[in-house]
């Protein structure tokens, strides 16, 4: 069979779905039909209908496309019967029901973001930064009953540079995965449908990688400077990374600030035990100890707004204040008077 011949339905829905899609459509491969989530409300009101990324590229090349509400509705399920599929793809769609993924006769395979079977999830990129991974990838797999367990077909690793936000290293996957997909298409046309896979070794996962909600952005300044900083730039520039910027006066309200790049100084915060909350603050630390600062204190030096961590000062360089739009630390610092007089929480 030529690649041609090959009767393919394709599942995504976000931007990093449209690059395997792309290369699909562009290099010849016979995509019947798209499968996508319904269009999602947005505005004030709710009243505006966006189409998903992959929708859009598909209705601007002329595919069909399915948006069920429900993988099991048995009108969608018919439709889908009628394409025929000898093969499915699913690159950040959800997870399907054995209806589903075991209709073609070639099965159905997943381009996961990860190096499988580490950060199995929602958000696997995220994640691997967040952690401070140096090294991800991605992998295509056949699906089975379980989310991100099924067979490994292939893997293609990439480093993740120590400065790279998850911006640059979703990009970069989402090629990289692109690629990896017409490979694995190609296997399976060469193969018959039989293309070789091994299982994945459960004992090899030891991170997850779960869907990431507003709560799981918030930044723990007790923690060291290199763990905020993987943090902040796992999450950046989507959903970004927030805090509370907190006036040491008790009477006046915090208000939110999202960070969106910090910079690793070396420069300590002492080391020694945290100031105490107590009133009387040189009581809490004793004459052999360094004497350490809070957690979440704000200085300006040198037109560099500066936060402390539980071992380092962290340089703040891009920020948005309630309100405003995304700058840098150093324009900030133009109308942010006293920033001694604040704490991050």
């Amino acid at each position: 069979m030529e690649k041609k011949n090959l009767r393919i339905v394709f599942m995504g829905t976000p931007e990093f779905a449209v690059g395997s899609l792309q290369r699909l459509v562009e290099n010849g491969y016979n995509v019947v039909a798209i499968v996508t989530q319904p269009d999602k409300p947005v505005g004030r009101h709710a009243s505006v209908l966006r189409p998903s990324p992959v929708k859009e590229y598909a209705l601007a090349h002329g595919l069909p496309v399915l948006q069920p509400l429900k993988m099991k509705d048995e009108h969608f399920l018919d439709e889908l019967r009628s394409y025929h599929a000898d093969l499915q793809v699913v690159v950040a769609f959800r997870m399907l029901p054995e209806v589903v993924w075991a209709m073609p006769r070639f099965g159905t395979f997943n381009v996961h973001a990860a190096l499988l079977p580490d950060y199995r999830g929602a958000a696997p990129i995220n994640w691997a930064v967040i952690n401070g991974e140096t090294l991800t990838g991605v992998t295509t797999f056949f699906l089975d009953h379980d989310i991100d367990t099924g067979r490994i077909i292939a893997q293609r690793q990439f480093p993740i540079p120590d400065d790279a936000d998850v911006e640059y290293v979703y990009d970069a996957l989402m090629q990289l995965g692109a690629q990896l997909c017409t490979e694995t298409v190609d296997l399976v046309l060469s193969t018959d449908g039989n293309a070789p896979s091994q299982p994945q070794q459960d004992s090899d996962a030891h991170h997850a990688a779960p869907k990431i909600f507003k709560e799981t952005c918030a930044i723990d300044f007790s923690l060291t400077a290199k763990r905020i900083y993987d943090f902040v730039r796992g999450l950046s520039p989507v959903p970004g990374a927030w805090c509370l910027l907190t006036p040491r006066d008790a009477n006046a309200p915090a208000q939110v600030l999202k960070i969106y790049k910090t910079a690793k100084t070396g420069e300590s915060t002492a080391g020694g035990a945290l100031v105490s909350s107590a009133p009387d603050h040189k009581a809490a630390n004793t004459h052999d100890q360094p004497t350490s600062v809070e957690v979440g204190t704000l200085k300006a030096e040198n037109r560099r707004l500066l936060v402390a961590t539980v071992d380092e000062w962290l340089e703040i360089l891009e920020l948005q204040p309630a309100g405003k739009k995304r700058m840098a630390a150093r324009d900030y610092l133009n109308g942010f008077q006293h920033p001694e007089h604040f704490l991050l929480k």
